[in-house]
């Protein structure tokens, strides 16, 4: 009775199954309901890339209309172009060349368009290379966002006396080498017009921060962060392929007027190398700002200037060791004692002589 049992339950259970393939299968032929499976898959589909997109970082905040980035469409010859080419700066598919491996060559990339933005973050990839030797090769490049443009002169392709910030990368120690600084070097530089970047002394005098980094010949890419935010600029590099960055500066109060130009130049002299710039993305950020931030960001800055208190060196005045206090005890009490002994004897020939005017 059992065995009879099963069968016919295992009997009705696929004359179901039966049936219900028998009602998907209709369905499945059926043109409309072919239509929303496909429907429901798309969407799926889209859903998840949503998801995974909002896992992974943007680029909202990229300025195009600042930033210089591959394919470089009509660089410098195009009037809808945003940058100028000048000096021996050409371009190709992958970087634009400021100056090739060969002597008493200058190029620079300028920015058409003004910044105006107050907060900001710039973002460089850049290539230096050739056949010198170690210490037989020159000049380097340099950054800018400064007043004027499309200028040459003496600083890496640009004027030594201009107004704005530069930021050079130096691989040629031009001073004594005697000095205790490692090339390739990067330096921050604020100009007024009035003071002068020293190229020959490699920009010592003028220096408000810098690091010693190795991008020279190096295998892997090489990156420049520059991040402006509430009147605090910072420098960081990512040279090891790690995709870190590692500070170089940090300087704060420094205020840098609006409407400047971003540029990169090059110079080379009886020493060379390629000085390559593949891309210069800017970001704008969004900083939450305090009352007393926001009053001060709305005074108008005319010069840049910065904070110099920050560069002052302090010397602490600390109190005497022990030591130093039972050495000057020691000779206080030896100095007296000679006091002492050396007004006796005067004291006593002085005795002496009266007596003897009395006799």
């Amino acid at each position: 009775i059992g065995s009879v049992k099963m069968a016919a339950a295992l009997s009705s259970y696929g004359s179901s199954l039966l049936g219900i393939f028998s009602f998907l299968r209709f369905l499945f032929f059926r043109k409309a309901f072919r239509q929303s499976i496909c429907l429901l898959l798309v969407v799926c589909v889209l859903t998840d890339r949503s998801l995974a997109d909002d896992s992974m970082p943007t680029e909202e905040f990229l300025k195009r209309e600042y930033s210089l980035a591959k394919p470089y469409r009509g660089l410098g010859f195009s009037s809808s172009s945003q940058w100028d080419l000048m000096g021996t700066a050409v371009v190709t598919p992958d970087y634009v060349r400021l100056t090739p491996d060969q002597q008493s060559r200058q190029g620079a990339v300028w920015s058409r368009i003004p910044l105006h933005l107050r907060d900001w973050e710039l973002k460089v990839h850049f290539k230096i290379h050739g056949q010198g030797k170690k210490n037989f090769n020159g000049d380097g490049l340099a950054l800018w966002l400064t007043k004027d443009r499309m200028l040459n002169g003496p600083a890496f392709g640009n004027m030594n006396q201009f107004v704005g910030l530069g930021i050079f990368v130096d691989t040629y120690p031009n001073a004594d080498k005697s000095h205790d600084r490692v090339f390739p070097y990067i330096s921050v530089m604020l100009g007024n017009g009035t003071v002068m970047y020293e190229h020959d002394h490699d920009g010592r005098t003028t220096e408000l921060g810098g690091c010693s980094v190795t991008v020279r010949n190096s295998v892997h890419d090489t990156f420049l962060l520059i991040r402006y935010s509430k009147r605090r600029l910072t420098i960081m590099v990512d040279v090891e392929g790690k995709q870190q960055w590692t500070d170089c500066a940090d300087i704060t109060g420094l205020q840098l007027p609006l409407g400047y130009f971003f540029g990169a130049s090059s110079a080379t002299g009886d020493l060379t190398d390629n000085h390559d710039i593949i891309s210069m993305k800017l970001y704008q950020l969004d900083v939450e700002q305090t009352p007393q931030e926001e009053e001060e960001e709305e005074e108008e800055v005319t010069l840049p200037r910065v904070d110099m208190s920050q560069f002052e060196v302090k010397v602490e005045e600390k109190g005497m060791s022990t030591v130093h206090l039972f050495f000057t005890f020691i000779f206080s009490v030896l100095g007296l004692c000679l006091l002492v002994v050396v007004g006796l004897i005067i004291y006593s020939r002085w005795k002496d002589n009266r007596r003897k005017r009395f006799y």
